[in-house]
């Protein structure tokens, strides 16, 4: 018995010292108040879309299948393209993204929206952005 309690006091002991540590820097971190915890999450915004790229022959015209996109301006914007049909690609000059779009493979793009204001993007394949292959991406102050 007389054996078995020196390997339990050590124990205790070790584990009673972690976890007066371990309180003792959580004290010491500073405090977020509630205001910097909501700038935070909101300057950590992502905003997800997901759309496709194809030729509709119904229509007879390549097009996207989301036409218009609304953020704000310090949003992450993550979109998911998947080009069903056709050759695409995917652009929005002011933020200087260029995507390929192979054909049946998502391909993800990321940006910050550092500009507010009202931006196309469109395919760039010829006569595509003519016919109609554009959409707006709408960043709000």
């Amino acid at each position: 018995m007389r054996k078995l309690l020196f390997p339990v006091l050590v124990v205790v002991v070790v584990i009673g010292a972690g976890l007066f540590l371990s309180k003792s820097k959580q004290a010491s971190a500073p405090a977020n108040t509630d205001k910097e915890m909501v700038e935070n999450l909101a300057s950590e915004s992502v905003k997800e879309f997901t759309m496709t790229a194809y030729y509709d022959p119904a229509l007879k015209k390549p097009v996207f299948s989301l036409p218009e996109m609304a953020v704000k301006k310090g949003d992450k914007v993550k979109i998911k393209v998947t080009n069903t049909l056709g050759m695409h690609d995917f652009l929005i000059d002011e933020f200087k993204v260029a995507e390929e779009l192979p054909l049946n493979e998502e391909v993800t793009i990321e940006f910050t929206a550092d500009k507010s204001g009202d931006f196309v993007y469109y395919c760039s394949k010829p006569g595509h952005r003519q016919n109609g292959q554009w959409g707006t991406l709408k960043v709000t102050e």
